[in-house]
């Protein structure tokens, strides 16, 4: 069983993480304030993000390194991890933060250093972004925690999610979670593809999503399709800006993605035959025989005299075979509910 501050998985509500991520905007007082904002949603967790620009790319402006399509375009990858890396210094104060108000903290490292700092922090978990699930030796870094890995898998390929799933698990994970993940920023819902939640489940029992699409719709149907975890980008106000603002909800979206994935977890139930409770007052108004006129004693009863109406205190309409084949006992008055001692 996965648990970060509960239990995770099959028969659990749907556990939501709100990814911080650069939307803090450089601002540690900002930061604080979406911690605020996540727990006032409802949501199990905020996660950060743990790196450095060099421990993600190279000080290099221009060629590979310069950025010439997609959300971030004209930019290049060291100046983009500057702005959105999450200082160390701010990450006691936030995990603090965080449990103060009720949630699970943890983050995504880039780096094995990142690793040993949060596992130091006494982060519950580890996340592996998409980008990082090629990156086998930090995966194991990660599993020899034998804390949980949360793992992306935007861009991978089968072959991949398996490399990286029997690395984490052969050097110890406590447990894997793979979550289903377009990496689009943001992702069109067309191309979500939320069929392949079932794919997922041939590497590990618990599965989810992490989404860049708009809106609160593609979370609540991945939970209607059996995603376990859901993680979302949070924003104050996307008119702030920053690199991840096209893809970040704001805190009134982001209420509705955990109380429509709670609420369509709730509505899945356990597929048991049973009747709910709402329907117990009901049944009284289903159909059943009624005497449709005045039936002597000794009368047959037929089609004109017997018809299966509401409300439902006389025999079940399946009886009415049978009944044609038999006399009244006694006289029946017209509206009266017909039972097997009316019947001779």
């Amino acid at each position: 069983m996965i648990v970060i501050g509960r239990p995770v998985g099959a028969g659990h509500a749907p556990y939501i993480v709100a990814e911080l991520s650069a939307n803090h905007l450089g601002s540690l007082e900002r930061a604080h304030r979406i911690v605020d904002a996540a727990a006032d949603t409802g949501c199990d967790a905020i996660k950060l993000q743990t790196f450095t620009p060099s421990a993600m790319t190279l000080d290099i402006r221009e060629g590979d390194f310069a950025i010439h399509d997609g959300p971030w375009q004209g930019r290049n990858l060291w100046d983009l991890y500057g702005e959105a890396q999450t200082p160390w210094e701010w990450h006691a104060e936030l995990f603090a933060h965080g449990a103060a108000r009720g949630l699970s903290v943890f983050s995504t490292p880039f780096d094995e250093e990142s690793v040993e700092r949060l596992d130091r922090l006494g982060a519950p978990a580890f996340k592996i972004a998409s980008f990082e699930l090629v990156d086998l030796e930090l995966i194991a870094c990660a599993a020899k925690t034998k804390k949980p890995l949360i793992m992306s898998t935007g861009m991978a390929s089968d072959a991949e999610i398996s490399e990286a799933v029997e690395t984490a698990r052969s050097h110890g994970a406590g447990g894997i979670v793979l979550m289903h993940c377009v990496s689009g920023y943001p992702t069109p819902i067309d191309q979500i593809n939320l069929r392949r939640l079932d794919a997922l489940h041939q590497w590990t029992d618990v599965v989810g999503l992490s989404d860049h699409s708009p809106g609160a719709t593609v979370p609540i149907a991945a939970v209607a399709r059996g995603a376990m975890m859901i993680e979302k980008h949070l924003t104050l106000a996307r008119a702030d800006g920053g690199p991840d603002a096209g893809f970040s909800l704001e805190p009134h979206e982001f209420e509705q993605v955990t109380s429509g994935c709670k609420a369509a977890w709730s509505a899945l139930g356990d597929g048991s035959s049973t009747r709910p409770p709402a329907e117990a007052g009901n049944r009284k108004f289903r159909r059943s025989l009624y005497a449709a006129e005045d039936i002597a004693a000794g009368e047959s009863f037929t089609r004109a005299n017997v018809r299966s109406i509401r409300p439902g205190h006389g025999l079940a309409p399946r009886e009415l075979p049978a009944l044609l084949t038999k006399q009244a006992k006694t006289k029946i008055v017209r509206g009266t509910p017909l039972a097997w001692e009316l019947v001779a």
